[in-house]
């Protein structure tokens, strides 16, 4: 074993978690190695996304100054749809228009290679267009990683797996079993060219600020998902994603990208992205077991971090937040072993564990730990009651020579007639538990 191929710490993948990662490290002095199978970092991710300014911020306080930024959101946007209208709440801030400003859209190819530029700036050695095949164990221990191409076998105290949802090599290892297709979910998305002032006048926004619609109802086809529309520079992304286990039970048999086009076409949706070019398309998997879907993620000499660890909150869709934090987390415990001279065992690594349990990650992931399940029981939720809800809405907004009361009392004859008065008590109840 040479000295050139050991390092204090490999870190694997060049996302959100592995770059906060591996930054953190590196920039604490350790000498660190990440290995990205793309092309280069982000070659891979090209769809766009939302930024949560907090956890870059606790990793590189200045990131304003240079990083891709795309439009700072100013407006949040609920909707929840039927087939030919939605119901929604708006929440716009002009505090959220005074820096520093909260949250940003972003484009992931973009971003992921700015921070990994940073990523070396700090001083870390990254590889890129090169698989890990295998951990190297020496019994149960983690010493390093068996590379393709000419990197060969690389040594180091410790391995953080921070390659994304569908990774092999914690799979491989035995450190967890297969995805459950009931855990994952598989989202489309696309990004839409389209004028700058074109979008700043459909969303009444201006220069720099941006739009958030987060959308559920009759768009998922009654499987449990969600929608989502925002507001980059000068496009718009726009995407689907629902369980994959209900994809593959789905009676209609529909196709994600199917059910993509065909929230396009709801006439609340499309006038937004009417005239949009596409420019990009793609598919990918988000972890959506919450909380009792989190595997172990430390042992001796490994840690996971990020998707590869199922750190999606289920309420707020906080990606790339949790998995800054998760890899940010990951590298302090990393840090404060080497400091100490305790050597990479599951013992020393376990202060990972503590760290996530004490944050928001773990904190939010067990506050909503009965939604996914309460959820994926009541599809009630996704389909009986945007329709309910928009006829509420339409039948006490329409004039028609019909008193308030008495449409009142139509409305709620609809609600117990649909869901009997036993149904909605439950249904309620069932929501109170979900988020209490």
């Amino acid at each position: 074993m040479t000295a050139p191929n050991k390092f204090d710490a490999i870190v694997v993948g060049a996302g959100p978690s592995g770059n906060a990662c591996a930054y953190t490290m590196a920039k604490a002095g350790l000498k660190v190695l990440q290995i990205e199978r793309g092309e280069y970092p982000g070659s891979k991710n090209v769809q766009g996304a939302i930024l949560y300014a907090d956890a870059l911020e606790r990793i590189i306080p200045d990131f304003r100054e240079d990083a891709p930024l795309e439009r700072h959101i100013v407006e949040q946007r609920m909707w929840m749809l039927d087939e030919n209208s939605f119901v929604g709440t708006h929440f716009r801030s002009d505090d959220y228009n005074k820096p520093p400003y909260n949250r940003y859209t972003i484009i992931r190819a973009q971003f992921d290679k700015w921070f990994s530029s940073k990523v070396r700036e700090a001083g870390a050695l990254l590889i890129c267009e090169t698989t890990v095949k295998h951990l190297i164990l020496d019994g149960d221990q983690v010493v390093g990683v068996q590379c393709d191409r000419e990197a060969g076998d690389v040594y180091a105290d410790v391995v953080v797996l921070a390659d994304g949802v569908n990774s092999t090599l914690a799979r491989k290892a035995g450190f967890h079993g297969d995805i459950q297709a009931g855990n994952v979910a598989l989202a489309v998305k696309e990004i839409l060219f389209m004028p700058e002032e074109t979008i700043q006048a459909r969303f009444n926004i201006g220069a720099e600020e941006g739009v958030v619609i987060e959308m559920m109802g009759k768009i998922t086809d009654g499987m449990l998902g969600t929608g989502f529309l925002y507001t980059n520079k000068d496009s718009l992304t726009i995407g689907v994603g629902c369980m994959l286990s209900d994809f593959k039970s789905n009676p209609n048999k529909t196709s994600p990208y199917v059910l993509l086009e065909q929230m396009k076409r709801h006439p609340s949706i499309a006038p937004l992205i009417a005239g949009g070019e596409m420019k990009e398309y793609c598919a990918h998997l988000i972890p959506e077991g919450g909380f009792y879907a989190v595997p172990k993620v430390h042992g001796n000499g490994w840690m996971i971090a990020g998707d590869s660890g199922g750190f999606v909150n289920a309420a707020h869709r906080e990606g790339s937040n949790l998995a800054m934090t998760t890899g940010r987390l990951a590298a302090e415990t990393i840090i404060e072993a080497k400091a100490a001279g305790r050597p990479m065992t599951e013992a020393t690594l376990k202060a990972y564990r503590a760290r996530l349990d004490e944050s928001f990650v773990m904190k939010d992931l067990h506050k909503y730990r009965d939604m996914p399940a309460v959820l994926h029981k009541n599809p009630q939720f996704f389909t009986t009651y945007p329709d309910l809800l928009a006829r509420a809405a339409k039948t006490m907004i329409t004039v028609d020579n019909v008193d308030k009361k008495t449409k009142q009392r139509e409305v709620f004859r609809s609600f117990r007639q649909t869901r009997s008065l036993t149904g909605l008590v439950g249904d309620a109840f069932k929501l109170w538990r979900a988020f209490r």
